[in-house]
């Protein structure tokens, strides 16, 4: 297989050649490494393409029978390999526990060959950090990839490998899929599984899936890392029949609620609101019924819950630092993490039990709001990839804790809500700007409905396919 071959395969259509003898995972592998040598020099997505890459553990079969897969260096681990979470802090650590996350990807046949860039902790939505320096974004080098899957979301776009472990705690998987034309889906809380360390994260806020080309191959990809493990808090409803059955199933008459409006103070910029009408015209042809919603929370009440979420976990960071003799301050943390650090200190007793209420009260208050529909059409970002730097930079010095949240809040105002609901939501790919930059459009389902994202993932790739899209940086195009 050449590597111009290779890179036109979405994850799915790899492993039928490797299940039909038409190619080895051994010199898929070669051709992973190939492309990342190809382009990684360019966009910076890849910080370690392992030297055991071709002899890399995986299962002979499964659904992604060896298919090159990359893991973002945060969350789910590797036993024994280095896990620096884009600081300064824990450069050079490795970790001692194999996360359920990667036990199912080795299961399912996929095979991790590195880790990819993220910006430090994953607290900001841009693509650079002080230890990595920048990911520049495969549809233009001086534009941002989005956070904070950031290396994930190039090296897909890039053709290094098809799909690649992401994480979205507040947008993190949704984001970078919108600015680099991809699959990004944030499934259920509860639908995969963290453990057997981080079991529900931020409280369920945080859900480990990947970033990918197509929505078959994020119908596979549920299938394999779906399914409860011991010490899970709560089993979410397993599905009726294997998400890839989905695919074959009709949609039937959904009711969507569109959102028209600006849900914070950041403008969507015109032509994401032409993607968005387009695409409810689309759902309207499909014979769906469509009405608009109004903003149905105030973004601080979201900056309030992400904040607090924060400030509860940071006494996880300030151990963790202890337990490999390293101490918080400013030549370990970037300025906006070390603000959060320094906001989380002498807390009230009294404090937990605020942010757990401003989450319920907030997971009830939408809950009430939007449960006549089946599905929500919104902007995935209000504007195309951003230039590098700027203020939702966490290099930043200007911003206070709180002033970074709230500004996130008002930023990511179409993501963040259903981190804190739970619910799943997809961004596809469904247009592009006058300069060729891609769009995202995301839809929200019910809580523990992923087969209904699937089945109109499925109706919109096929109406509106985006595979003949290439950004400007793509292996194989040379």
């Amino acid at each position: 297989m050449k590597l111009s071959e290779y890179v036109e395969h979405d994850a799915t259509g790899l492993a039928s050649l490797v299940s039909r003898g038409e190619v080895s995972a051994v010199e898929l592998a070669r051709l992973a490494r190939a492309a990342h040598d190809e382009v990684n020099p360019r966009i910076n997505a890849v910080i370690e393409f392992y030297e055991d890459a071709e002899t890399v553990a995986g299962a002979d079969a499964g659904l992604f029978n060896g298919v090159p897969f990359l893991r973002k260096d945060l969350g789910a681990a590797e036993a024994g390999r280095l896990q620096e979470r884009g600081s300064r802090l824990f450069k050079g650590f490795r970790s001692e526990v194999d996360g359920n996350f990667y036990r199912r990807a080795r299961a399912g046949g996929l095979r991790t060959l590195g880790r990819t860039t993220t910006p430090e902790l994953g607290v900001s939505g841009m693509s650079e950090t002080i230890l990595n320096g920048i990911t520049g974004n495969p549809w233009d080098l001086q534009r941002t990839t989005g956070g904070s899957s950031s290396g994930a979301a190039a090296a897909v776009a890039a053709g290094i490998t098809p799909i690649a472990h992401a994480s979205d705690g507040g947008g993190s998987t949704r984001q970078p899929a919108a600015w680099c034309g991809l699959v990004g889906l944030n499934p259920s809380r509860g639908r995969t599984s963290s453990g057997p360390d981080r079991q529900d994260p931020k409280f369920g806020l945080s859900r480990e899936f990947v970033v990918c080309r197509t929505v078959r191959d994020m119908a596979a990809a549920l299938d394999v890392f779906s399914s409860p493990a011991p010490g899970d808090p709560f089993i979410i409803v397993q599905p009726s029949r294997p998400y890839v059955e989905e695919l074959s199933q009709p949609t039937g008459t959904l009711r969507i609620g569109v959102a028209r409006t600006k849900w914070g103070s950041v403008e969507t910029e015109p032509e994401v609101w032409q993607a968005v009408e387009s695409t409810a015209a689309l759902l309207e042809e499909m014979g769906h019924m469509v009405t608009d919603i109004e903003r149905f929370y105030e973004p601080e009440e979201c900056s309030k819950v992400l904040l607090g979420l924060s400030d509860l976990g940071r006494g996880a960071l300030e151990k963790a630092a202890r337990s490999i003799g390293r101490s918080i301050n400013q030549d370990t943390l970037e300025p906006v993490n070390l603000k959060l650090h320094e906001h989380s200190r002498n807390l009230s007793l009294s404090y937990s039990g605020e942010v757990h209420e401003a989450l319920r009260a907030m997971r009830l208050r939408v809950g009430e709001a939007i449960q006549a529909y089946d599905i929500l059409l919104t902007p995935t970002m209000p504007t195309v990839a951003l230039p590098h730097g700027g203020i939702y930079c966490a290099t930043n010095p200007t911003l206070s804790a709180e002033e970074w949240m709230q500004a996130e809040a008002e930023f990511y105002q179409y993501l963040g809500v259903f981190n804190i609901t739970g619910q799943p939501s997809v961004s596809l790919p469904l247009a592009q700007s006058a300069s060729g930059l891609p769009i995202g459009i995301q839809i929200v389902s019910r809580f523990g409905d992923e087969a209904a994202l699937v089945c109109l993932a499925r109706d919109l790739e096929e109406a509106r396919p985006w595979s003949g899209r290439r950004p400007g940086v793509r292996a194989g195009s040379n």
